[in-house]
């Protein structure tokens, strides 16, 4: 078990996050006392989007190349249509993402980022929940669908959209606290 002020957790994301999905868990998990690293696919600052325009430029600790896993408690995906839609398309996003999942580390998605986890080969056959855009590629993965605020299923966690940020924030918290979550390899 690890508390949450001994914790290291990454944000991968790129540009067209957005905003509040990632400023949030990053600085609310910062204030509990994690740390906290944002990784971008090339190390540099990347561009929110805040829901209908673009927003701020949020800076990167790391390159996703760079990232090592056995670092980090666990990983933290934005959501956006945007952030999801591009890291799904990023080969080296996705196989980091799996290899979160079959170290037994939290992993945590939000509003679109469930398609990372479509992606990944993690989902099927596990609880989860997305934005309502996104319920039937959720469902056809093979996961079993719930319309909930916050959705975790051995160490996965799921959330539908910014309103359900609170709640998302606890539930990593929680499933951090737990420990390494054991399941079956992607």
């Amino acid at each position: 078990m690890t508390d949450i002020n001994n914790a290291k957790i990454l944000i991968l994301a790129t540009d067209g996050f957005e905003q509040s999905e990632l400023e949030k868990p990053l600085n609310d998990l910062r204030a509990r006392g994690a740390t906290v690293h944002v990784a971008t696919p090339d190390g540099n600052g990347i561009k929110g989007w805040d829901e209908d325009d673009w927003g701020d430029t949020t800076p990167a600790d790391l390159a996703l190349k760079d990232v090592v896993v056995d670092d980090y408690h666990g990983i933290v995906l934005p959501g956006g249509q945007i952030n999801p839609d591009l890291l799904r398309a990023n080969k080296d996003a996705v196989a980091l993402i799996r290899k979160f999942h079959d170290s037994g580390k939290t992993v945590a998605a939000i509003c679109h980022a469930p398609w990372l986890l479509i992606e990944a080969g993690i989902i099927k056959g596990r609880k989860a929940t997305c934005y309502a855009s996104i319920a039937t590629d959720v469902k056809n993965a093979g996961a079993h669908y719930e319309d909930s605020e916050v959705v975790a299923d051995q160490g996965i966690v799921t959330s539908r959209s910014p309103e359900d940020l609170d709640a998302f924030v606890a539930k990593i918290v929680e499933e951090i606290e737990e420990g390494k979550h054991e399941r079956k390899a992607a």
